[in-house]
This record gives C-alpha cells, sequence and structure tokens, in this order.
C-alpha cells in the first residue's frame, strides 16, 4: 500500500475534503434555519452563495443546495403559520423532520458519489478484490511433453558418415594427411539409443494491447540452440536444464483481412514438416493476408516474409586491421492459396509458394596463407550456421601452400553448401468423412528446388564436391548422384484435434527427399534424424485420455537414397498435455 494514498485519501484531499465541509456546513444551517426565523435572505442561502463563489462547491452542487435551502425556508414559515394557528402543539421531545424531495436527495448523492469513484479509481484504491484492468488482456499459454525414444540402427550401414556441423563449429579441419592422421567427427550409425528420456515445456504470455495490437513472449527447454527442436534429453547427472527464448513479437492488424507480425515467431506459412520442423520458428517479418469471397464458400489467404538467416561478423577477421564487407543470408518467402468448403463434409485447402534462400551457398575463398597467420579466409562467413545432414557438400578455403614446405602445409578446412534453394512448394489438405462419420484427412505436399544445376556446383567448387556419390569409388560429376525434387503423403484417420477426452486418431504416411531438393538444416529433426537424402514411411496413433492431454506413439524406418547405406528406425512413446 502506498502510504500517501491510505485506503481513504479522497477525506485527505483538498477537493473531497472541502466538499464534505460544505455539505456539513450546509446540513447544520439547514438544522439551524429550520429553526430560525429568516430575515430578507437566509444565512443559509448566503452560505451557500458563499462556497460557490469560493469553488468550495461546485456549481451544480450548489445550486442543487441552494434550490433545497429556499424550500427549507419556506416549509419553515409555513411550519410556523401552522403552529400559530389553532391545532395541535408539538409536545417535549417531538421532533420535526424537514422534508428533502427525493429528486434533490438522489442528485445530491450520486453528485458526490461520482467525485468520490473517480477519484478512487484514478488512485487506484476502489473496488479492491476486484483484477485490475490491463490483467485481463493478458493470457498464459502453454504445453508439455514427455517422451521415451528409442533409435535402432542397422548393422550394414556405413561407419563413415563425417558430422560436418562439428567440423564447421571448430577450427577447420586439416585434410592434409601429411600433417593430419586423426579422423574428422563421425556420426554413429550401427549403435542403438534405447529408451532415452526427454522433455519439451514451452510457455507463452499474450498481451492484447489493444484491438490491433498483440505483443508475445515464449521460452521453451532446448538440449542446445537448435532451430528445429526444443526438445531436451534428460540424465546428464540430475544437471539443472536449459531455457531459451523461443519466441518474442509484435503483431499489427490493419483490418480484417491484413495483419503483419515482426520478431522472432511462428511459421506463418501453410506447409508440412518435410520443409519446416513443428518447432521451428522464423526471424524478420511477416504480412497476412485473408479474404472469404462474397456469397461463396471460398476464402483466399496469403503470406509474404522476410527472414534473416545469419549476419556476417561485424568485426570478422577478429585480428586482422583490415575487415571483410558485410554478407547477409535471407529467406524470402511467398504464398497464396484458397480454403474450399464443398458442403459440410467436405474441405479443402491449397497453396502454391516459392521460398528463396539468398547468399546460403558456399563459396571458395580467394588463396589465403594461413601458414603465413593470415586470420581466416574470405569465404568462412559461407559455411551454414546450422546444418542436419544430405545436402551436397563443398570445400570453402582455397589454402595457399607454404613454398618452403608445401607438403607439409596444414590444409584446415570448413565446408559449405553446393546447391543454391529456389522452391516451388505445392500443398494440398482433405478433410472429409467416411465409414460411418469417422474423420478422414489426406495430406499432400510436393516440393522442387529450381535452383538444382549439377554442372554449376561443380564450377563453383572448383570440383571439389565432398557426398552423394555411387559407391563405385568416383568422385567426378559422371559418378555424383543427387536430386532436387520432395514429396510427402500423409492420411489421418479419426479426429485431427484432440481436445476432449476421448478423441483419437491414426495417421500413416510415406516421405521421399533428395539430397539437394531443400535445405536441410530446417525440417523434422526425427524422420531419419533430420535433413534431407532420406525416404521411408511412419505410423502413429494419438488417444485424448483426458481434456487436452493424450497418448502417442510413433514410429518410423527411414534409409539413405543415395550414397552409402543408412537406414534408421526410431519408435516415440509420449504423453502431451496443454494449457
Amino acid at each position: 500500500m502506498n502510504p500517501k494514498n491510505p485506503p481513504f485519501a479522497p477525506f485527505g484531499t483538498f477537493t473531497a475534503r472541502h466538499t464534505l465541509f460544505a455539505l456539513g456546513a450546509a446540513l447544520l444551517c439547514m438544522s439551524v434555519q429550520a429553526q430560525t426565523p429568516p430575515a430578507g435572505e437566509s444565512a443559509m442561502v448566503k452560505l451557500i452563495r458563499g462556497l460557490i463563489d469560493s469553488g468550495a462547491l461546485k456549481k451544480d452542487v450548489g445550486e442543487a443546495l441552494l434550490a433545497q435551502a429556499q424550500t427549507e425556508a419556506m416549509a419553515a414559515t409555513q411550519a410556523r403559520q401552522v403552529a400559530a394557528a389553532p391545532g395541535p402543539r408539538l409536545e417535549p421531545g417531538d421532533v420535526r423532520v424537514p422534508y428533502i424531495s427525493s429528486t434533490v436527495r438522489d442528485q445530491i448523492r450520486d453528485e458526490v458519489k461520482g467525485e468520490i469513484m473517480a477519484q478512487a479509481r484514478s488512485e487506484g484504491w476502489a473496488a479492491p478484490n476486484e483484477t485490475p484492468e490491463w490483467t485481463k488482456r493478458i493470457r498464459i499459454e502453454g504445453d508439455m511433453r514427455v517422451r521415451g525414444e528409442s533409435r535402432s540402427y542397422s548393422a550394414k550401414n556405413s561407419n563413415q558418415e563425417i558430422d560436418w556441423r562439428s567440423l564447421n563449429a571448430g577450427s577447420g579441419y586439416d585434410v592434409n594427411s601429411n600433417t593430419n592422421l586423426s579422423l574428422p567427427p563421425l556420426l554413429n550409425t550401427r549403435q542403438d539409443r534405447n529408451n532415452q528420456l526427454r522433455v519439451r515445456a514451452r510457455l507463452g504470455v499474450i498481451a492484447d494491447v489493444s484491438e490491433s495490437t498483440q505483443a508475445g513472449i515464449r521460452l521453451a527447454t532446448g538440449s542446445d540452440d537448435s532451430p528445429v527442436s526444443t526438445t531436451q534429453t534428460l540424465g546428464g547427472g540430475l544437471n539443472k536444464k536449459n531455457v531459451w527464448l523461443d519466441q518474442a513479437w509484435v503483431s499489427y492488424r490493419f483490418n480484417d483481412m491484413l495483419s503483419v507480425i515482426g520478431g522472432r515467431f511462428g511459421n506463418p506459412f501453410y506447409t508440412t514438416d518435410m520443409l519446416f520442423s513443428n518447432d521451428l520458428n522464423l526471424d524478420g517479418l511477416a504480412a497476412r493476408f485473408s479474404k472469404p469471397l462474397a456469397n461463396s464458400d471460398v476464402s483466399l489467404f496469403g503470406t509474404v516474409g522476410v527472414i534473416p538467416l545469419e549476419y556476417s561478423s561485424d568485426s570478422s577477421p577478429s585480428r586482422s586491421l583490415d575487415k571483410q564487407a558485410s554478407h547477409n543470408k535471407w529467406l524470402l518467402g511467398v504464398q497464396a492459396g484458397a480454403n474450399w468448403k464443398l458442403d459440410n463434409e467436405n474441405k479443402l485447402r491449397g497453396a502454391l509458394a516459392y521460398y528463396e534462400f539468398k547468399n546460403i551457398e558456399g563459396r571458395v575463398s580467394s588463396p589465403c596463407a594461413l601458414y603465413a597467420g593470415v586470420d581466416g579466409c574470405d569465404s568462412d562467413w559461407s559455411r551454414p550456421a546450422f546444418m542436419q545432414r544430405g545436402n551436397t557438400l563443398m570445400l570453402l578455403r582455397n589454402i595457399a601452400l607454404n613454398p618452403a614446405a608445401p607438403a607439409t602445409t596444414p590444409q584446415p578446412q570448413y565446408v559449405g553448401l553446393a546447391s543454391k534453394f529456389q522452391l516451388l512448394d505445392i500443398n494440398a489438405r482433405w478433410d472429409t468423412r467416411v465409414a460411418g462419420g469417422y474423420g478422414l484427412r489426406l495430406d499432400g505436399n510436393f516440393i522442387r528446388n529450381l535452383a538444382y544445376n549439377p554442372s554449376e556446383m561443380f564450377r563453383r567448387a572448383n570440383g571439389n564436391i565432398l557426398n552423394n556419390f555411387r559407391q563405385n569409388g568416383g568422385t567426378t560429376q559422371a559418378d555424383f548422384d543427387s536430386g532436387a525434387n520432395a514429396y510427402m503423403l500423409q492420411a489421418t484417420l479419426g479426429q485431427p484435434d484432440l481436445a476432449a477426452r476421448g478423441d483419437w486418431n491414426l495417421l500413416a504416411g510415406y516421405k521421399r527427399i533428395e539430397p539437394d531438393a531443400l535445405p536441410d538444416g530446417y525440417n523434422d529433426s526425427t524422420f531419419h534424424q533430420g535433413g534431407t537424402n532420406a525416404r521411408g514411411y511412419y505410423l502413429g496413433a494419438n488417444y485424448a485420455v483426458d481434456k487436452n492431454t493424450y497418448l502417442t506413439g510413433r514410429w518410423s524406418a527411414t534409409r539413405s537414397i543415395f550414397g552409402p547405406q543408412v537406414s534408421i528406425d526410431t519408435l516415440q512413446l509420449e504423453l502431451n498435455t496443454r494449457f
């Protein structure tokens, strides 16, 4: 409680104190006047006029009191006349009660109450049990998931799959066998991982700032800063777990058709997890449009997004007087589509999108003399900030050899994406009813990388392509195997969105994602452990055991499309809840 504004602060303020004083004086004078004959203009009337002139009484309140005083004076005169006339007289103990009309009483009461309540609201002490207004415009939402996961690897898998992400995170891997005999970091491809317990927790706050403006913040768990997963693996010596800023955004709605959002926000495009993981959030700006067609069951929608993927360092190279120019990576996306309600049981949604990933392909550097102390090479910025597996990769550094010892010059290398990515994305959904009213949802998605060009990839890499070759040992373009297409089909029987106890669904699907159909850093991290160069099917079931709480079982069997064999089976059992 603020000591300067106690609960009964109106009695300590000038306006309320003088108003109540004036009312008390007025009532006292009323009582005196009721017993004392007036001489000309009564003392009561004079007092009220003086209070009005001094400002102690508001004009409208004073005029009401003045009218009442004049009425009381007339009533007193009549009373004296009655008393002088023959008839019963007041006996000792009798009380004469002056009459105040109900209209005047109500007016006085409303005026005083209005003043006091207005000041109470402004000072925040009125209605102490009432929830403050601003809290009604804020809501909290979140979800929790506990997962048990097991991964099984074929014993026939190649055990030579390089962990390119770890290789890029260090100071470079020395590819000169004369100076480095150690292997690069490798992924596990043969040893099963069973019964790993994992959790995901997300907590968000959304504020309705006004009818048009909203703002939101969300925190989430995560074993690392991966953009595609907020899942936290348990164990680790029972250490505390990390919490990350998952979302932070502001949106503005111009009208029912157009809104914009900026910051870090959920994916605004209609996509499947073949392109963007369900946990992926995007940075930047996006605008969404929607418009129902008049006298029709069709509504149109569209989305435009400008997404910064990565900004080059301001101070790179850190140990050089000359800094590099700015090299920024972007995602530009545009999508248009329509929802069509055919009848009460059939709905269609179709969307066509184009995504251009600008400046994310690798670049070969100019000759850099690392042996002479040069701090990095001028193409180091082009290595991906995050990658999973599958994309065709190339060496980035053109390392100058030491003339005094060319054979023993260390050659620490980074890798980058060999292909450019300009994606045409078509996806469709059909909701219907079958077998006596059960819901059936069919989803389809096709993606084509319009910028895929193997000849250009080899030219850009100066022939230094590293993966996606046939298993004949060759590393020329004739031995190269990749592709630019990806597609997915999925069927869901039952209730697609589980909310009430007893809701259930079954799902089955198939995916095929060729190595360079899309960037491997942003899609689902479960299917083939994320990325591209994967094909396989998956089965799942969900059952709601309570309101907004459901059990999930999901199994997938995947394998690589090109290159050395990598087969992975994944089983996930989950308990999910949201609030």
